[in-house]
């Protein structure tokens, strides 16, 4: 009985080294039962012939040249890109942080079924909140609220008779002028016909030959009309607002309380643009040439029915040029695949710009920057590019050679091959990358040896025993067996 029963402890033991040497295995060779790689696979954007919209411009604002197009100044509805203006004109006319109340005839302009931040009449919100409310979830009635507050501070800022002038070089005589009405009618009853002219004063002045607006958020009308082109144009002068390159970038946003609105968070919104958080998708064209894309900084989508899909976006090449992107039109039976049009646009447009000035000014390309869905071979290595022209928007770049691990090894003499330090083993990497799962496994070995610290400690009781016995009986000469 005592053999047998150091057979199972033994068996046991075996088991238990079995144990130890199959999670060795496992954590050694870096799999585990508890993770998958569900990673995002690498996407290929259409060649520009495969590009299905009425027209697009790539506009360069650094050599003020068309890079690529088709059809740039054909005629077109812009829908909500229509905002880029509206929100131009805002941050120039109105104090951020103002409050505007919203009124019973801005509320009453907002159709049924339209994009809206969610505001309510007789509601007080600041400027801008009210400017998030309208570039990220590109509200329609943050867009007749703002249209009516700046009818009226232009009054005040550029009133008729005085010698301030607006960025047009004109006062509020030029409304007066214009729609052939008071001061006083123009206030209470036409501040969105008054608006229009003021978008359309802006667009004259920046340069735009094929653009009439009538309303300040994009909503149909056979007389509110653009181009690609000139929506770059406008896309190119509302940057150089540094607000409203933050507006465009935000990725989300949270709404603090109003007056009807009691609690902050009432409201949270995500930017329509899908470029902006997956930027790497424009990282290289059709047959995976790298575009040289360094950043999209930010951009304005518009869809009506009439209109279709369309976006007009603020990029920028590896060069240092900055690059406004515009696509118009995408028929309805294609919006499931404008975001990669506008990828596939945007790809070529760099790319075109880098093979004209192949001198890298800034550091990476888009998939450096980004941390957000992009797959394995395009994750981080840079800090996100924000706004040309800012100190923060140049980052520093360290000469030290990567040790492998995302940290820089020690730099070497003159001459000399690089210092890089020995990098881990995959026993630790998997250590470091995996916390629960290793302790899991530690409690695991732990257990192991705790069982064979027993096994051990209760086999020598067992040896121990049966010597006794065995030295009792043979002193009367019994025979054990």
């Amino acid at each position: 009985m005592r053999r047998s029963a150091l057979r199972v402890f033994k068996r046991l033991q075996a088991l238990a080294l079995a144990v130890i040497i199959t999670a060795g295995v496992v954590v050694c060779s870096g799999s585990t039962l508890v993770s998958a790689d569900i990673g995002q696979p690498e996407i290929t954007v259409p060649p520009l012939t495969d590009v299905h919209c009425e027209s697009y411009c790539v506009y360069d604002k650094t050599t003020d040249m068309i890079v690529i197009s088709q059809n740039l100044d054909e005629q077109i509805y812009p829908a909500s890109q229509t905002k880029i203006m509206t929100c131009m004109l805002s941050l120039e006319i109105l104090d951020l942080d103002a409050q505007l109340t919203t009124s019973e005839t801005a509320m009453s302009y907002v159709e049924e079924g339209s994009s809206v931040m969610g505001i309510k009449v007789g509601e007080k919100v600041k400027v801008s909140e009210l400017l998030y409310g309208l570039m990220l979830p590109s509200g329609n009635d943050a867009a007749y609220v703002l249209a009516e507050g700046c009818v009226e501070a232009f009054f005040e800022k550029y009133p008729a008779g005085g010698d301030t002038v607006n960025e047009d070089g004109v006062t509020a005589q030029y409304l007066l002028d214009t729609l052939g009405d008071t001061q006083d009618n123009i206030i209470a009853n036409r501040k969105i016909e008054a608006f229009a002219a003021l978008m359309n004063l802006r667009a004259e002045t920046i340069g735009c030959t094929g653009t009439h607006f009538t309303n300040p958020c994009g909503l149909h009308d056979e007389n509110h009309y653009t181009t690609a082109h000139d929506l770059c144009l406008m896309m190119c002068a509302a940057t150089e607002n540094e607000d409203f390159n933050i507006l465009i970038s935000s990725q989300t946003h949270v709404f603090v309380a109003t007056s009807l609105h009691k609690a902050d968070a009432w409201n949270y919104v995500k930017n329509t643009n899908n470029l902006l958080f997956d930027p790497w998708l424009a990282s290289k064209t059709a047959n995976g040439t790298e575009s040289h894309l360094a950043a999209i900084v930010g951009g304005k989508t518009g869809t009506t029915d009439a209109a279709g899909k369309g976006c007009t976006l603020y990029t920028v090449c590896e060069n240092g040029h900055e690059l406004m992107v515009s696509m118009c039109g995408v028929p309805q039976e294609y919006y499931f695949y404008t975001t990669m049009y506008l990828a596939s646009i945007t790809a070529y447009g760099n790319l075109a710009c880098w093979e004209n000035d192949p001198v890298s000014v800034i550091p990476g390309t888009t998939g450096d920057y980004k941390y957000i869905n992009a797959p394995e071979s395009q994750q981080p290595v840079l800090n996100v590019v924000h706004f040309p022209g800012d100190a923060p928007y140049m980052p520093a770049i360290d000469t030290m050679p990567d040790a492998g691990d995302g940290t820089q090894a020690p730099a070497a003499p003159d001459g000399a091959a690089p210092i890089v330090p020995a990098q881990d083993s995959p026993l630790i990497l998997f250590v470091k990358n995996n916390k629960e799962v290793s302790l899991v496994i530690g409690v695991i070995m732990l257990s192991i040896i705790v069982i064979n610290i027993i096994l051990i400690v209760r086999i020598h009781s067992l040896k121990s025993a049966g010597k006794r016995h065995a030295k009792k009986h043979s002193g009367n000469g019994s025979d054990l067996f």
